[in-house]
């Protein structure tokens, strides 16, 4: 019975692995178009306002000042 059980656990933590990977590669895409682009950190302020606010607590932890207060200028100054 033991033996029966091993390909599905194999087939388990390959998906697993899988999953793992898919989100760790998107989650570094999506921040570096956050960190390349301020029409796109708009559109998500706009959208998803709380994954906007975690950027720029990781880039302020960083060592990087200022983004969201250009950001904000920029904002208030085209509308």
């Amino acid at each position: 019975m033991v033996r029966s059980m091993e390909p599905l656990a194999k087939k388990i933590f390959k998906g697993v692995l899988v999953a793992e990977f898919v989100g760790v590669f998107g989650a570094y895409c999506l921040f570096n178009k956050m960190n390349t682009s301020q029409d796109f950190r708009q559109t998500m302020s706009k959208k998803f306002p709380f994954i906007l606010e975690a950027y720029y607590k990781s880039v302020e932890y960083s060592g990087m000042y200022g983004i969201r207060v250009q950001d904000q200028e920029k904002w208030l100054n085209s509308k």
